[in-house]
């Protein structure tokens, strides 16, 4: 397979799936959480299953909104998302929950409205700076066309993960941004190891090669790299998700997703970009010496 060639393919493919998810974002936004919100959650888990009317009757009983969110997690495990709670009335809430019979606090977390706003503004400009050092690095090592195709590479990963998120209506905390932090650096270290692969050929380039062939040939040598490496992770994150817990399910999640996504965008996106401008550069030399 020349994956060079079929390079309008793979575009073909990442656009239908960062579409969708786009289009979520506009309607709709993200599905964000205490942590950027502000607010109670409560992870309660009963000794027997519970009806989930039952705890919607209790919580609205309180005098809370029940539009916030009561998930079940599991058989018998209910998260509660509500405004931000005083100790008194928190206190209350669990002592009418345990009227639905025997039951453990698993975790019950608040956040202030200010603090919700000092995240979101640190998660941004985490986000912003790692991007910031990622584009100078990037630049330096390589050309400054590798460097766009990798940022868009990047930027197609995070798309990714965000869209599917915002599709679902998939809760977003604190941890979904490191895990997005944590999905860049994965994917630009594959795509390092295949440029560094594309210098070296470059520099042993046969006369009448095309650039569509070496560069074909450099991800073919790197595939068997980038897929072992890649399964090793999501073996890892797919007993994550499993067998975690529900605290690190939606982190698990997003790193499972940006993982298979890192690895598609540095085969399939960044390189076939790479060699598109490479091209696009040489048509506008040849028109600029033909006028």
């Amino acid at each position: 397979m020349h994956f060079i060639k079929l390079r309008k393919i793979w575009y073909a493919i990442s656009i239908a799936v960062i579409l969708p998810g786009l289009i979520s974002l506009m309607l709709q936004g993200l599905n964000l959480g205490i942590d950027f919100t502000g607010g109670n959650l409560l992870e309660v888990r009963f000794a027997e299953p519970v009806p989930v009317e039952k705890v919607r009757q209790v919580v609205a009983a309180q005098g809370l909104e029940i539009s916030r969110g009561i998930q079940k997690s599991g058989t018998t495990d209910y998260i509660i998302r509500t405004r931000h709670l005083t100790q008194d009335e928190s206190d209350k809430l669990i002592a009418a929950l345990s009227e639905l019979g025997k039951n453990t606090v698993l975790r019950n977390e608040s956040v202030g409205p200010t603090i919700g706003r000092e995240l979101t503004t640190k998660a941004i400009l985490a986000l912003l700076i790692a991007s910031v050092l990622m584009v100078i690095y990037i630049t330096l090592r390589f050309e400054f066309k590798q460097g766009i195709a990798a940022i868009i590479a990047l930027l197609h990963d995070t798309l990714v993960v965000t869209g599917i998120f915002s599709l679902f209506r998939i809760e977003v905390d604190s941890a979904f941004v490191a895990a997005l932090l944590t999905i860049i650096g994965y994917s630009i270290n594959d795509t390092i190891v295949i440029f560094d692969r594309i210098r070296e050929n470059m520099l042993t380039r046969k006369k009448g090669e095309s650039l569509e062939d070496v560069v074909n040939a450099s991800l073919w040598q790197t595939l068997t790299r980038s897929i072992n490496t890649v399964l090793t992770v999501v073996f890892v994150l797919v007993a994550l998700y499993f067998l975690g817990g529900s605290t690190i399910r939606n982190f698990v999640l997003a790193m499972l997703i940006g993982v298979v996504s890192g690895a598609y965008s540095s085969i399939c996106n960044a390189s076939p970009l790479w060699v598109d401008f490479k091209l696009m550069e040489k048509r506008a030399k040849v028109k600029e010496a033909r006028a």
